[in-house]
């Protein structure tokens, strides 16, 4: 399935500015591309329901709602598909359950991972942390700019227009850069969430994100 991942926004209650996650998408919607709930806290019944209020708002827009790691939530509330961790529901367990349709996206920290990624059962992979820490949870060193590209032309190596994102510490002020490495799109979750204007915020990087593939040209 194709899919834009321009501006791949995560919302998670545990960032979420004092906002819900529907009022957040809501801001939000005019400029996202793709949208993940993440909620690492959180009941099975609380994250079904955070899905569907999700749904309402981005499924009148026709965007895509994607669950991390879930599969069950995903199911549950009719989601468009999930993005899954190395250490998650292995990717052909996760298609065999979702079916051909569904969207299923893929974390990669390392050129190894991206060698071994089976691309076929996917509709893009998630490349980071690139500036920041991926989550509380994973204190990896941020692989930067240098490190994004070259995991980007291990992909490219295997699948040359295979959908990519980049993710962790993307913000306006590096944006381009991160495109610049070859991405097709933004993986973001602070950068929206905790600003003043979320909406203005979207807005804005997305211009970012959609001059600079307009800058690069084809992959």
């Amino acid at each position: 399935m194709d899919v834009d991942l321009r501006l791949y926004a995560l919302v998670d209650p545990a960032v979420a500015g004092g906002r819900t996650l529907a009022d957040l998408a809501g801001r939000i919607s005019s400029s996202a591309t793709l949208v993940q709930l993440r909620d690492k806290h959180g009941s099975t019944r609380a994250m079904v329901e955070e899905a569907r209020a999700l749904q309402a708002v981005l499924e009148p827009k026709s965007i895509p709602l994607l669950i991390n790691d879930r599969v069950d939530v995903a199911l549950a509330a009719e989601a468009d598909g999930v993005h899954i961790g190395q250490d998650d529901m292995a990717p052909a367990d996760a298609r065999l359950l979702l079916g051909r349709r569904a969207i299923i996206g893929l974390s990669v920290k390392t050129v190894d991972q991206a060698r071994a990624a089976p691309l076929d059962l996917l509709d893009y992979v998630a490349i980071g942390g690139v500036y920041g820490k991926t989550s509380k949870d994973n204190t990896a060193t941020p692989i930067g700019v240098a490190g994004l590209r070259a995991i980007v032309q291990a992909v490219r190596a295997r699948e040359p227009d295979y959908p990519i994102c980049a993710i962790a510490g993307i913000n306006a002020t590096n944006a381009a850069d991160v495109i610049g490495a070859g991405v097709d799109g933004v993986a973001v979750i602070s950068a929206l969430s905790l600003a003043t204007d979320p909406g203005k915020a979207a807005q804005d990087l997305r211009a970012i994100v959609d001059n600079a593939l307009k800058q690069r040209g084809p992959s």
